[in-house]
């Protein structure tokens, strides 16, 4: 199965930090995979270079067989405009920790935003494509309603229905649920469940590993920077066989 994601010795650095060490992995069209880890793993950063909101220092990273970031012309490697990466950065969808919608503007304004004005395409139609995703994450009677008269679940469940209004190939997932109350988090994982049974490619760094264990392809511990270890649930959160695993998931569970 052809690969969306390729990533080959992909290094990272903040300063004389090493966020990312040499980092290789490849996931197929389809996968739902969950990346966990400690806090300071490089589980986000490596999230933020997939959709270049950071840039690699070294290494490759491909989306839907499309180098990032760069073009080879006569065997080098020339940098991309901010318009060319920004064009690139249409084939994923990320959700962030907090949701970051636009205060001043409706539930249905804030999902047609990015596909009027970006991909320009007619209001009307994203309209209707926009209901349609309400009534996907269960919220078309709050079309109309503003982002503070929302809970933080519901306000999360619009930020995936925005992303997802923008058609991308891969959808990547930061922690979507760390900000919300307990209570509240069972509804967006209901959403994510949903998506991943329709066969969308997903990249969740999560600390849910009940909704690993349940719904991934395939789970990737990091730590330090480094994968550490990968497989299936089973194999990582059931049976891990590096130590740092198992203590990571030991600490969890307890």
């Amino acid at each position: 199965m052809r690969n969306i994601v390729k990533a080959v010795n992909v290094n990272k650095y903040f300063g004389a930090f090493h966020a990312l060490k040499a980092i290789d992995l490849e996931i197929p069209h389809g996968e739902v995979v969950c990346i966990i880890g400690p806090s300071g793993s490089g589980k986000s950063t490596l999230l933020r270079c997939i959709n270049q909101l950071e840039k690699v220092d070294q290494g490759g990273l491909w989306v839907d067989d499309e180098l990032l970031g760069y073009r080879c012309v006569e065997r080098k490697l020339i940098e991309l405009s901010d318009n060319q990466i920004a064009r690139q950065r249409l084939a994923t969808g990320m959700v962030f920790q907090r949701f970051n919608l636009f205060a001043h503007m409706t539930v249905l304004e804030n999902i047609i935003e990015g596909p009027t004005q970006v991909l320009r395409r007619p209001q009307q139609e994203c309209r209707e494509q926009a209901m349609d995703l309400l009534e996907r994450v269960g919220l078309t009677e709050k079309a109309d309603a503003y982002p503070i008269e929302l809970s933080g679940g519901q306000q999360q469940r619009v930020a995936i229905a925005r992303a997802l209004a923008m058609r991308p190939k891969l959808m990547l997932f930061d922690e979507p649920t760390s900000a919300l109350d307990p209570e509240l988090v069972g509804e967006v994982l209901s959403v994510m469940r949903g998506l991943a049974a329709s066969g969308m490619t997903m990249v969740v760094v999560t600390h849910e590993l009940g909704f690993a264990r349940e719904v991934a392809s395939r789970v990737v511990f990091m730590d330090g920077g480094q994968i550490i270890e990968t497989g299936s649930p089973e194999e990582v959160l059931m049976s891990p066989r590096n130590p740092r695993t198992q203590d990571f998931i030991a600490a969890v569970l307890n």
